[in-house]
């Protein structure tokens, strides 16, 4: 099969499209013909060889992907070779073929096609088990989300709102906040020009809950936006990764701060959280509740612009990489 190469830890010039070895298929798995990837900012950083895979995952990059099951392990039940479906992986997305455990796979979401169902996994995943199982967001909770325009922004944009919360979102532009909006987001702050502390707190006594993947950067910050009792979840570390807190002004708060990553998380967490998602998720999206957000999609043997384009942050939603119909 053919996948995309690292030649070595650096710029998306390092990303080749060749032919390598099949995946080997274990018996809790199932072998899918990968019809579409997508670009997450972790495949940035692991291209740059910041965010190595975790023991015993491919070290091919990809964290999602859709298509067809074209082999089923021996201890599988419940799919057929021939079913489509929607993954999320530890890596080995950008692949013609990959291997997933069979309890991260799941059925397309009503009325999405393979293309569009690449880019829902990860972001669906991402949120719900932050949002929902971490942060525990209840109906009429203010909720800011950091980077409201990206693939996660967009998804938990219209989550948060079909749950019942008031949405607030940063994004680094007009036109991306405007984006913002129209998905439905109560408050939109352009982060260049706002600050979001003063934001929130104009608007009430803070956020019950915050999803940040700024990490270092926005710590003290986020404190400060914080609502009483509210709950602060880290899941990136885009502006770094060390910072001082003020544990008194937590106190005061009685604040939580959570930080997660769901890749390195074990087999059987992931499968609890892929059920959840869809039965909970997809409903919303079969109803039109959550629309997938596509920016652009690409061919995979374009994948390095698509990294340069997720390196610019000049995407609003999720970037799509297509597989080829044939190897070559």
């Amino acid at each position: 099969m053919f996948a995309v190469v690292v030649k070595e830890p650096g710029g998306s010039d390092q990303l080749v499209w060749e032919q390598v070895a099949d995946p080997e298929l274990h018996d809790d798995e199932v072998l899918v013909d990968v019809a579409a990837t997508a670009v997450n900012r972790a495949d940035v950083m692991q291209r740059m060889g910041f965010y190595p895979p975790p023991p015993g995952a491919s070290d091919t990059i990809g964290l999602e992907c859709s298509g067809t099951i074209s082999g089923i392990g021996a201890d599988v039940t419940g799919w057929q070779v021939g079913d489509q479906v929607c993954a999320l992986l530890a890596g080995g997305g950008y692949a013609q073929q990959v291997a997933v455990p069979a309890g991260q796979l799941m059925p397309l979401p009503p009325g999405v096609d393979l293309v569009a169902a690449a880019g829902i996994a990860e972001v669906a995943c991402t949120v719900w088990s932050n949002l929902i199982n971490v942060a525990r967001l209840q109906p009429g909770e203010l909720v800011l989300l950091h980077g409201g325009s990206g693939g996660i922004g967009t998804h938990a944009i219209q989550l948060c709102k079909a749950l019942g919360a008031t949405v607030a979102v940063t994004a680094g532009s007009d036109a991306k906040v405007a984006r913002c909006l129209e998905l439905g987001a109560d408050i939109g702050i352009n982060y260049r020009d706002e600050d979001f502390v003063e934001v929130i707190k104009s608007q009430s006594r803070g956020a019950n809950v915050i999803l940040d993947n700024m990490g270092a950067k926005y710590l003290t910050r986020n404190i400060s936006a914080l609502a009483p009792d509210g709950r602060l979840v880290i899941i990136g570390l885009q502006g770094g990764i060390k910072a001082e807190v003020n544990i008194a002004s937590l106190l005061a708060k009685r604040g939580t701060i959570s930080a997660t990553s769901l890749r390195g998380r074990p087999a059987e967490q992931k499968a609890a959280i892929c059920r959840e998602v869809a039965q909970n998720v997809w409903p919303l999206i079969a109803d039109g509740s959550i629309v997938p957000v596509i920016d652009t999609v690409m061919a995979i043997t374009d994948v390095a612009a698509a990294h340069d384009r997720m390196e610019q942050s000049s995407h609003i939603g999720k970037l799509i990489l297509t597989m080829p119909q044939e190897s070559a």
